[in-house]
């Protein structure tokens, strides 16, 4: 008997070293009070049963992505543009989801709408506000409204890109500045003030950005000095050549182009040294941001929630498309999940 029975498993094509398996103490149990043949169809089932649990969750999972609507705010570190953070959101979401695969192709044709609102550069850190699903319409009321910053500046160097990131292009003694001096030019800055834009930044010349142009080397001309709004800013901390500043501004502003205007007030020249946003809108970095770490399809859902009770529901229904804006500060991307990604995968920007 224990011949034929053993004949019977070395014929399975069941391979149990290469198709792990949860065993629960049900199948364990019927297992030892079933002949090895019956044994080894239990494995099957459970396997089977695991593989479509796994299934379903990840259906699940896919659906409550598409389900996601509204906005929320995530903690945007040094290093990456808000783009490139936005596509590995993207992606970790995709992922979790299981998305796309062969369940959702044959499904109706499914869409993930995912976009952010007011452009960080690469350097800085803080708060970057997304829009998920009907969300990305409310993303421009989010340009619209107060932005908060931290900045360190440094007195004495200045670079092509208004910031340590650059090539220094000169530089100028600081050493006679005192903090009195920088308190008592802040109010020069401070209500609705003339700025000119950096020329590495995200406006456009002939349907490109002016960093792109500057970066091939071609001659750019500064655009012209345009309104803007500071609300307030205040000296922190002056520790020669280091001054750190908080401000509050309207949509459009520069803190590298301020930065730079206080060196040149004082009679010297500055660059940003470190930039974080803390706050965009009602979203603060400290309350709403979501790290890494909780890029989860729970986590942005419990935060869509929480977010919520930010807007006027006046504004949370809206349902009209964004105005157009002459920056580049619109970032939405529309993701078709029923064929496989590729090159010619469409990924439209608006």
């Amino acid at each position: 008997m224990a011949a034929s029975e053993a004949a019977v498993m070395s014929s399975s094509s069941l391979k149990t070293d290469t198709c792990p398996v949860l065993e629960t103490a049900g199948t364990v149990a019927a297992m030892a009070a079933t002949p090895p043949a019956r044994a080894a169809a239990a494995v099957v089932a459970a396997a089977a049963r695991t593989g479509s649990e796994a299934r379903v969750s990840k259906a699940a999972l896919a659906t409550k992505l598409l389900s996601l609507s509204g906005v929320f705010a995530v903690h945007k570190p040094k290093g990456p543009t808000s783009a490139e953070l936005l596509n590995r959101l993207k992606e970790k979401l995709l992922a979790e989801a299981g998305m796309p695969s062969p369940e959702w192709t044959k499904r109706k044709k499914q869409t993930l709408k995912i976009g952010h609102g007011g452009t960080l550069d690469s350097a800085a850190r803080g708060v970057l506000v997304v829009g998920i699903g009907s969300g990305t319409k409310m993303l421009t009321s989010m340009l619209s409204g107060s932005k908060r910053y931290i900045a360190i500046g440094e007195l004495g160097k200045a670079t092509d890109t208004l910031d340590s990131t650059g090539k220094v292009t000169e530089e100028k003694p600081y050493d006679k500045i005192t903090q009195e001096d920088i308190e008592g030019i802040l109010q020069k800055f401070t209500g609705n003030i003339m700025q000119v834009p950096p020329l590495y930044s995200a406006l456009k010349k002939d349907g490109q950005r002016l960093s792109t142009l500057m970066k091939r080397g071609e001659v750019v001309e500064a655009k012209p000095a345009r309104p803007v709004t500071v609300y307030s800013i205040s000296l922190q901390k002056f520790q020669p050549p280091f001054f750190t500043l908080d401000v509050e501004c309207g949509g459009g502003f520069y803190i590298r182009s301020l930065v730079s205007d206080i060196g040149k007030e004082l009679s010297s020249c500055a660059n940003v040294l470190e930039l974080t946003r803390t706050k965009q809108g009602p979203f603060t970095l400290e309350e709403h941001a979501l790290p890494e770490d909780k890029w989860t399809i729970d986590d942005i859902a419990q935060s869509l929630e929480h977010c919520s009770s930010l807007f006027p529901a006046e504004l949370a229904l809206k349902k009209s498309k964004p105005e157009k804006s002459n920056e580049q500060v619109l970032s939405c991307e529309y993701i078709t999940l029923n064929e496989p990604k590729g090159e010619d995968d469409v990924i439209k920007t608006c």
